[in-house]
């Protein structure tokens, strides 16, 4: 009886021993058995489990540097021709004559109000003044500067039943000096003495300035 409770005995020490060593730190010695039941010694293996320092590879951090070199984007600047200015250069007005009632440009002047003309050069009166007569009520002669068309020596009008008009000078459309009555009116023209027609004919050429004021 007694081996019996020996063994029961050191049988409880052994699974108590067990028991503390599971839930007690590897530092901690396992309890004593009551005296005279001798120790059973408890061998605590403690397995250290080194864990490998994890060993990152160093970043090698290569700064690229990158440099971009961007292109020189060079603008295609197109230049304006530099703009030339056409300066018309207008001739000066013409000075008004002090012989006559029109200005210096003209080669025959015509004075309406007083039936009287004149032929001129640079201004200056050559010839004149002569008696006139010009438009009658309905055929004005229109006042404004105009220039020799044509000349007809022995014009006939095709408007008047084929009225002589000898030594015709036009300068405005069918308006001219020739020779006419002089106590008559015209239908436009100016009519002069046969004298004078005859010096208007011969002084006057296409392109010369005839000037008629009121």
């Amino acid at each position: 009886m007694r081996v019996r409770k020996l063994i029961v005995g050191a049988a409880a020490a052994v699974a108590a021993a067990a028991v503390l060593g599971a839930c007690s730190s590897p530092s901690e010695q396992p309890v004593g058995l009551a005296a005279g039941q001798g120790t059973v010694p408890i061998t605590t293996t403690t397995e250290t489990t080194t864990t490998p320092p994890t060993t990152t590879p160093p970043t090698s951090s290569s700064s690229t540097s990158s440099s971009s070199s961007s292109p020189t984007s060079t603008k295609s600047t197109t230049s304006k021709p530099p703009t030339s200015k056409t300066t018309t250069s207008s001739k000066p007005k013409p000075e008004q004559s002090k012989e006559a009632p029109c200005s210096t440009a003209a080669k025959a002047c015509i004075k309406l109000s007083t039936n009287q003309s004149w032929l001129m050069e640079n201004g200056k009166v050559v010839y004149g003044p002569v008696p006139i007569t010009h438009g009658r009520k309905g055929y004005p002669t229109p006042p404004g500067s105009f220039r020799v068309t044509f000349k007809n020596k022995n014009h006939k009008s095709s408007i008047f039943n084929n009225a002589p008009m000898p030594n015709s000078v036009f300068f405005n459309g069918g308006i001219a000096f020739h020779q006419g009555s002089l106590r008559e009116k015209s239908h436009g023209c100016i009519h002069l003495s046969p004298g004078a027609s005859q010096k208007y004919f011969a002084s006057l050429s296409v392109g010369d300035v005839v000037e008629v004021v009121r």
